[in-house]
């Protein structure tokens, strides 16, 4: 890495814990509740949240030197889930980070560490009733060992199978891409990072995303031509792309550095946001169109709310969400932020708060924002619930899919539901319990909004569902 801090601190939460209740009022009033706070014995530091298939929210914090899975439930009741490394040498791993909803209802995540000797970490499923089994341990003795090490997050693809990256390994010791099959655990690398003399990038960030086109997109924080990171494309047969270069050259150039994730709306275009740019390298918002043209939405402002140090959240209102705060985690004088942009660059900030908000933010089912403070009230964390008047909606686990294939759909009140249609087709489903749905994609189905017919309205998918084939 050219500087430390990107290595360091863009792989931990942004941190800064909120002093005061209430919003500013913006196109619509804010209201932010906590929910729910740790204590030290019930967990303390949380990560970002995903919501289960039981309508109950769930997230890694410490509890011991591996962590642990905790749920907490709307009302804000907390409990541990699984404790990990609770056998000698952690052969499940250590240093869990954030999981994911799979399209069988369970979870599937990453550690950074554990698994065997070396230290390299595990992929893992864990059930909501919380048993875990390992699916593959990553063997890493030497910084270019093939498979890669420490790996940072996974995406569910929509052939079933799951595809992370890791940050250090590979045949160019900058990272890999891989792919792993959740039933037979088969693993495969599809691309080693820093192949190209470190042209391609290195050190990937962040889980890739599925595009609309069915290849796969990432960032790295560092490497490319100009040494502050790439945006890359990925086919499924290995075809790599670096659709845009980031520039990092000392005092020579420091414009738009670190990129941190991307997604993707209904028109093509990738949002993202870079932890380095401007004046006192204050991060940025920006936007890469079909054509690979990059434009800055949003320059944060040094001495408050700058550092952007993790992915936007594509809410159901167009918008987008995400979480500034000081890079440099100073906890007792850091500025942090919750804040909303458009597409077009209109830009508000929403809450402003001091030691601990942690992103990226999600949106759950009751259209509520929720997220995490690292430290929160009492020092240990707390768990927030966003209230911006957002409608209801359903989500789908994954996102994307083929004709046939069977996925999730949770929500609430889903008991009673008549209906389900792809972009207007009817489709099979099974209404398993009332936030949760089983349903298989139908033949004539195309990109589009999942709809729901329940008995109190008609809940619609966010983001859209995307059906590849």
């Amino acid at each position: 890495m050219k500087n430390s801090k990107s290595q360091f601190t863009l792989g931990l939460a942004l941190a800064c814990a909120a002093l005061t209740f209430s919003l500013a009022v913006c196109a619509r009033a804010q209201t932010l509740t906590y929910i729910g706070e740790f204590n030290g014995t019930n967990g303390k530091y949380p990560g970002p949240l995903v919501q289960g298939t039981d309508g109950n929210f769930y997230g890694i914090a410490s509890l011991s030197t591996g962590g642990q899975m905790f749920r907490v439930t709307p009302a804000g009741v907390i409990s541990t889930l699984y404790t990990f490394c609770s056998q000698s040498d952690c052969p499940e791993g250590n240093t869990p980070q954030t999981p994911i909803l799979g399209n069988d209802g369970n979870f599937y995540g990453v550690m950074w560490g554990g698994g065997d000797i070396t230290n390299s970490g595990t992929v893992y499923k864990l059930t909501l009733a919380g048993a875990l089994t390992v699916l593959h341990t990553f063997n890493c003795a030497s910084l270019t060992c093939s498979e890669g090490a420490t790996p940072g997050a996974i995406v569910q693809g929509s052939n079933g199978n799951f595809y992370g990256v890791t940050s250090h390994g590979g045949a160019g010791g900058g990272g890999t891409f891989f792919q792993i099959n959740p039933i037979s655990g088969e693993f495969n690398v599809i691309y080693a990072f820093c192949s190209l003399n470190c042209s391609d990038g290195s050190y990937p960030y962040g889980a890739p995303i599925q595009g609309r086109d069915g290849n796969f997109y990432g960032a790295t924080v560092d490497g490319g031509t100009q040494g502050g990171g790439v945006l890359y494309e990925l086919t499924l047969g290995g075809k790599y792309s670096v659709l845009y270069n980031f520039c990092y050259d000392g005092n020579n150039c420091r414009n738009n550095a670190y990129p941190t994730g991307l997604v993707q709306d209904d028109q093509g275009n990738f949002f993202g946001t870079t932890a380095w740019a401007g004046s006192y390298n204050s991060g940025s918002v920006f936007k890469l169109s079909p054509s690979h043209r990059l434009s800055i939405l949003h320059q944060f402002v040094f001495g408050g709310q700058e550092d952007p140090g993790s992915k936007l959240l594509l809410a159901s209102d167009g918008n987008f969400y995400g979480v500034a705060g000081d890079n440099d985690f100073d906890y007792n004088s850091g500025i942090c932020s919750i804040y909303e942009v458009s597409p077009q660059g209109a830009f508000s900030n929403l809450y402003t708060a001091y030691n601990g908000l942690t992103g990226p933010l999600f949106q759950g089912t009751d259209g509520n924002l929720y997220g995490t403070a690292g430290l929160g009230i009492s020092g240990y964390g707390s768990v927030f619930k966003l209230s911006t008047g957002l409608a209801p909606l359903v989500e789908t686990a994954p996102t994307s899919g083929r004709v046939n294939s069977v996925i999730t759909i949770i929500g609430n009140g889903l008991t009673g539901t008549s209906s389900v249609k792809f972009n207007g087709v009817a489709a099979s489903f099974t209404v398993q319990s009332d936030t949760f749905i089983k349903v298989g994609v139908p033949a004539g189905a195309t990109t589009g909004t999942v709809s729901v017919e329940t008995p109190s309205g008609t809940l619609n998918s966010n983001p859209q569902f995307v059906v590849t084939k």
